[in-house]
């Protein structure tokens, strides 16, 4: 692990090349990314729709990493396997959701900035808790939402989209603007908490983890019975 005067540098000059405009042609395939541990591997779950939705193509990628959590620099822990499931994609998504923050972060450069800006790709970032800024108040009904500020900046949106659960956030991460962030993820609202893409990719990630932990199981099973 680097020291962390290093990683901020890093994340500033993230920060410096993300593009908070629209920079989105037609909107043909859009795909959802969340992550998974166990011990000392990252497991990243991808998955394509297309504009009705539909799962197209599931990816995954697990990497084994040293970089411990520590809040504010999840990028370095997350962002290689997140890139190494896009490349295996055969076809590429016009817009990635990540589950993570995109300039909502201290340093305005989240988990979905950082890919964004590595990958080339337009992302917007969903998380269930604030890592910085501040809102009015919080939204009512299903489809209101408030605008959440830092450092006299728009960075994010604390957006309703399920009766009877708590707002999740939504932030530009790169090559999109606030207000078609929070109109895309809308879009993608299915009648739960989570835009679609995301709620796969979440669901996506968790198999993944189950397969691996049945793999070593397996594998410690048979280690056992072997003469």
């Amino acid at each position: 692990m680097q020291d962390q005067e290093t990683l901020i540098k890093i994340q500033e000059k993230i920060a410096s090349q993300v593009i908070t405009k629209d920079e989105l042609g037609d909107i043909r395939f859009i795909a959802g990314v969340d992550q998974a541990f166990l011990g000392d591997k990252v497991l990243s779950g991808m998955v394509l729709l297309n504009e009705s939705l539909e799962v197209i193509e599931c990816r995954s990628a697990a990497l084994k990493t040293d970089f411990p959590y520590v809040p504010g620099f999840l990028a370095f822990r997350e962002c290689p396997a997140i890139i190494e499931a896009f490349k295996q994609l055969r076809k590429k998504p016009d817009l990635l959701i990540v589950d993570g923050c995109g300039i909502n972060h201290p340093r305005f450069a989240g988990l979905a900035s950082h890919a964004g800006v590595t990958l080339g790709v337009p992302t917007i970032g969903v998380s269930k808790n604030i890592l910085c800024g501040s809102f009015d108040s919080e939204p009512e009904k299903v489809g209101e939402f408030s605008v959440l500020s830092y450092m006299e900046k728009d960075v994010g949106a604390v957006l309703k989209t399920k009766e009877g659960c708590r707002p999740i956030i939504v932030a530009p991460g790169h090559r999109i603007s606030l207000r078609t962030s929070i109109e895309m993820v809308k879009k993608c609202l299915r009648g739960y908490k989570l835009p679609e893409p995301a709620r796969l990719a979440h669901d996506y990630a968790a198999s993944v983890l189950s397969g691996f932990r049945n793999s070593r199981r397996t594998t410690a099973e048979n280690a056992m019975s072997a003469p």
